[in-house]
């Protein structure tokens, strides 16, 4: 059973967030020094991150650093769902919800190995494209860069694309928060 779940990202741009509650639910944290470790956690039983909030996003390029502790080790009460893939930063795009045009990176624990991924929904339609395994305790340098009709998603230098149906000339909408689920 998940006990907790605690994220730490060193992010190089932008700290980033999504949220599907209200506004007056939020969480409006201090933003922390750029190129510092933020640690998120999301609680046994939560799916959000406890420090979500609401933020606009205009990205050409989203930069980060992740480094999971030995909590990202769960096992999923329901046994069919443990191959899912959680979410871990990206940002919505297109100016529309996240479930409509969105590009994050995705994460899971599954056949005792931690996996990053590309989840990406363009119109509605999800694409996910596995993209390496990771080790827990280590730094792993991740980007999405946005390009027309495609993101490219590199993890530790390796470059993955994936097809990108928004017009919008840069990655317009919101900022997309860990999420568990």
């Amino acid at each position: 059973m998940l006990k907790n779940l605690i994220l730490l990202a060193a992010l190089y741009l932008f700290t980033v967030s999504c949220n599907k509650s209200p506004l007056t639910e939020l969480i409006q944290p201090t933003p922390p020094p750029v190129n510092a470790f933020v640690q998120y956690t999301i609680l046994a039983g939560n799916q959000y991150c406890d420090l979500t909030r609401f933020e606009a996003a205009n990205y050409t390029e989203l930069k980060f650093v992740v480094k999971f502790d030995s909590s990202a080790i769960y096992q999923n009460k329901d046994t069919l769902n443990q191959g899912d893939i959680n979410k871990l930063f990206g940002f919505s795009d297109n100016d529309s919800a996240h479930h409509r045009f969105s590009a994050r990176f995705g994460w899971g624990w599954f056949n005792k190995v931690l996996s990053l991924h590309a989840y990406v929904y363009n119109n509605g339609n999800i694409t996910k494209r596995y993209l390496g395994d990771v080790a827990i305790g280590k730094e792993h340098n991740c980007s999405i860069k946005v390009m027309p009709g495609e993101y490219v998603f590199t993890l530790n230098g390796v470059q993955f694309e994936v097809p990108r149906t928004s017009t919008t000339a840069t990655g317009k909408g919101y900022k997309l928060y860990p999420y568990f689920g």
